[in-house]
């Protein structure tokens, strides 16, 4: 999520028609085409954020920018050329990292939170303890993760939270 992502076509030379279909998980199908006997290019629904990366006469790929959620979806390149008719298919998958809390509650007790991640994010902690997560679902498909340190002993001075996620591993320590 926030990055800029560059999906490609299959390069082929004497290109007579590129179209890019878009079909997100939320919200309408959106076209992006290019005929060359015209030289034009054509655009259907599509937001801002997406367009040729360069001219589609020369490189038909297709940029993204400041990836979203809503950007999830199917994307589908075809590419008619004197060789043949040729697509190409991507299934987007937005990831995104989750923000780390840790803070101590009313009664002592180190508390991690990875709020708003996608896919949920994992919580796991430098000392054992009996803890178990609650997670807890966002309309966006984010979910925030939530796990309270329990001690098997009571001399600890100082906690550490580790947060495990495929957009990026985070720890933070506390002493409550």
């Amino acid at each position: 999520v926030g990055n800029s992502s560059v999906l490609t076509c299959p390069p082929k030379s004497n290109i007579t028609m590129v179209t890019w279909k878009i079909s997100p998980k939320v919200g309408g199908h959106c076209t992006l085409g290019y005929r060359a006997d015209q030289n034009k290019t054509d655009r259907t629904n599509c937001s801002d954020s997406m367009n040729w990366k360069f001219r589609p006469d020369r490189d038909p790929a297709l940029e993204i920018w400041q990836v979203g959620i809503a950007h999830e979806g199917s994307y589908t390149c075809e590419v008619v050329a004197t060789e043949g008719n040729f697509h190409k298919t991507y299934n987007l998958i937005v990831q995104v990292p989750p923000r780390l809390t840790l803070y101590c509650d009313d009664h002592g007790n180190p508390v991690c939170e990875a709020a708003a991640g996608k896919p949920a994010a994992q919580i796991s902690w430098v000392l054992e303890s009996n803890s178990t997560p609650r997670e807890e679902g966002h309309d966006n498909g984010t979910v925030t993760v939530l796990s309270k340190f329990t001690a098997y002993s009571t001399n600890m001075t100082n906690t550490t939270c580790i947060v495990s996620h495929p957009a990026g591993n985070q720890s933070k320590s506390i002493a409550c």
